[in-house]
């Protein structure tokens, strides 16, 4: 029964451990140790020749543990269980998000190599990549969500370095704003400017849908990214990250990760596999809370738009397609305009009581914060306008609560935002 042909929600609670291992231990302990004892010194040697890279893993060959930096138990459980949701070959598990972000992008590309990307982006990641990628001389070239293939196509051959483009890095659905971008049609693009010396990869950070609402790999991504922190972490109480790709891709970036040492730890790992576990009803419980909560604002006369993709038309909506081909759900984050600016809704935000303002998200409890001023502060003002992150956006991470509840919270927090024209009229 404990094999990859049950369902990932059932796997989650069994696959990749014994209780034989650990004296019947019905969950996995937490193996709480920085090195492991070798049976003999031939052992060892066999073990780091294979680590390091010396030789290829012989045909049978059982390796063993030799530093919690390089493997540890938990962490090894941990990685097979989440390849199971994206159905990827392999995983590597970080001690945050950026860890992941950042280890992925030094192991694939060096100077003078070109990468281009997605914006908006989540803040750190666009902080990343405009501000410390080029102090190793890679060159960076963003395009925007809704623009077409032959834009995006002339956008890498007008930085001069199409020759050199090594990987697309997109989010979708993009923070804060919910855009959506064409994954398969990214991939395509890495295509074509792929040569017989070098493949262009396509990386996908895909945090916003968490590993159950969209699966990138199966749309020609390379590489998955996670902040773990947020839908598979789901409890605000610990920071991680995750890549998953093939294992000749994940291999890369796990000898990386054994050398820069930002491998997360044995209780990181062990608090992930405890969530898991929960992962599929916690975030059915956010989607379901999501689409009450988006229809009520919808209908609110101080709200002035909702970044739903739940909202998408078929008649009217470009990306309804999209929408349909790439996306298992509409996910539980949402964005709106609250009318007015940022006064109006520092108003809004200040008088909340359930839902905590906080940034973060795909945690058991909602949040809200305000993009422009706090996760997106670092874009500089043109670039704000450009992707739509105004004075006037909120964003709500939607949680586990009664959606009652959380509908009733927003009403009397909007009570607070004093309108001008509404109050006159």
């Amino acid at each position: 029964m404990n094999d990859r042909t049950l369902h990932p929600e059932s796997l989650m609670m069994s696959y990749g451990y014994n209780p034989e291992w650990s004296e019947g231990a019905v969950k996995c302990p937490i193996f709480q140790t920085s090195t492991f004892v070798f049976r003999s010194a031939e052992e060892g040697k066999a073990f780091f020749e294979v680590a390091y890279g010396l030789r290829s893993q012989k045909p049978n060959e059982k390796l063993g543990l030799i530093y919690s930096r390089l493997n540890n138990p938990v962490l090894e459980i941990l990685e097979d269980r989440l390849t199971l949701w994206d159905d990827a070959e392999d995983c590597a598990v970080f001690e945050s998000g950026m860890s992941a972000i950042s280890t992925v992008l030094l192991e694939y590309l060096k100077p003078g190599d070109l990468l281009l990307y997605s914006s908006p982006l989540y803040g750190g990641s666009e902080h990343f990549i405009q501000h410390v990628l080029p102090q190793f001389n890679i060159t960076v070239a963003r395009f925007k969500t809704g623009q077409g293939r032959e834009e995006i196509e002339n956008i890498v051959r007008d930085s001069g370095k199409a020759d050199r483009l090594k990987m697309i890095y997109i989010e979708t659905p993009a923070n804060p704003t919910n855009d959506l971008i064409d994954i398969e049609q990214c991939k395509n693009i890495a295509r074509y400017f792929s040569t017989s010396q070098h493949e262009v990869l396509l990386a996908v950070d895909n945090t916003y849908f968490g590993p159950l609402w969209q699966h990138p790999l199966q749309h020609g991504a390379d590489i998955v990214v996670y902040s773990a922190t947020k839908y598979i972490g789901g409890h605000s109480d610990v920071i991680a990250g995750a890549a998953l790709g093939s294992r000749e891709v994940i291999k890369r970036i796990k000898t990386l990760r054994t050398f820069l040492g930002n491998m997360a730890a044995p209780w990181t790992g062990w608090l992930l596999l405890r969530s898991l576990e929960t992962l599929k009803p916690r975030m059915e419980t956010q989607a379901r809370n999501a689409k009450h909560v988006a229809e009520f604002l919808k209908n609110h006369p101080k709200v002035e738009k909702v970044y739903y993709l739940g909202f998408l038309d078929e008649k009217n909506d470009e990306h309804y397609a999209l929408y349909k081909k790439q996306c298992l759900s509409a996910g539980a984050m949402l964005s709106f305009d609250i009318v007015g600016g940022e006064k109006e809704a520092f108003a809004f935000l200040n008088h909340l009581k359930l839902i905590r303002l906080a940034v973060s998200l795909g945690s058991t409890e909602s949040l809200a914060e305000h993009p422009a001023t706090m996760t997106h502060v670092d874009l500089d003002e043109a670039e704000k306008k450009e992707l739509n992150i105004t004075e006037k956006l909120v964003r709500l991470s939607v949680g586990v609560e009664h959606y009652e509840d959380l509908i009733n919270d927003i009403q009397q927090a909007l009570e607070f935002v004093k309108v001008e024209e509404l109050e006159t009229a």
